[in-house]
């Protein structure tokens, strides 16, 4: 698997012309397509649901990562992995019992990740750090696109990855939030493997082409499919 993995965020693609950029995803450098769920409670922002997840997962080529924005995220597991996700991330902040969650998502076929805050410390999951897939870093804080990029973020994604090397774990680090051409070589050389990127791709000239750029900027391998 060649890195950075590109996660376009559907969330900022056309949903008058959804399946022309479902098909854009596809047919580009990209490797997942970055799925937002939100409840209105955990964040101020309500995306879509099931119905629209399904849609996607039948004209969708490639790994469906759908990160979880909702409270109670563990009532909602088995629903999700009918709906085609692959990869289902839920935030350490709305997680009672966090270890619980993440096991019931792997015993349903899928990859587990943990998604956190901008303000929440990474040291947080120094003791489950091996039982995730996954670490979704918000480097803006979570409920719309758009938004500013937090520099902290660096700082952040440098000690997860030190922890993850000396732990032994194959956690990968997403990065999601305020992606562009000066932040992402940044986010690569401070340790991250997955570049979630919503207004950077879908509002260019030419999302293909700013696919590929990302998709160019590194080429480091990992064991996780």
């Amino acid at each position: 698997m060649n890195f950075p993995l590109i996660a376009p965020s559907v969330l900022s693609a056309d949903f008058a012309n959804l399946g022309r950029d479902i098909e854009m995803i596809n047919n580009s450098e990209a490797d997942w397509f970055h799925i937002d769920v939100m409840d209105g409670v955990f964040v101020p922002n309500i995306s879509f649901g099931f119905p629209v997840i399904k849609a996607i997962q039948k004209q969708a080529k490639k790994t469906m990562d759908v990160h979880l924005m909702i409270v109670q995220p563990e009532r909602y597991i088995k629903d999700f992995k009918a709906a085609g996700a692959d990869i289902l991330s839920v935030h350490y902040e709305a997680s009672t019992h966090l270890h619980r969650t993440l096991y019931a998502i792997k015993e349903e076929g899928m990859k587990a990740g943990v998604a956190i805050n901008p303000h929440t410390p990474v040291h947080l999951l120094k003791d489950i750090i091996k039982d995730i897939d996954l670490v979704c870093m918000m480097s803006v804080n979570p409920g719309f696109g758009g938004q500013k990029f937090i520099e902290q973020t660096y700082t952040k994604c440098a000690d997860l990855k030190a922890m993850i090397l000396a732990s032994g774990s194959d956690c990968l680090i997403e990065i999601d939030g305020g992606v562009n051409e000066i932040t992402a070589p940044k986010l690569l050389a401070s340790g991250a493997d997955v570049l979630v990127a919503g207004n950077y791709v879908f509002a260019s000239n030419n999302p293909t082409e700013t696919i590929a750029s990302l998709k160019k900027l590194g080429t480091h391998t990992t064991q996780l499919a």
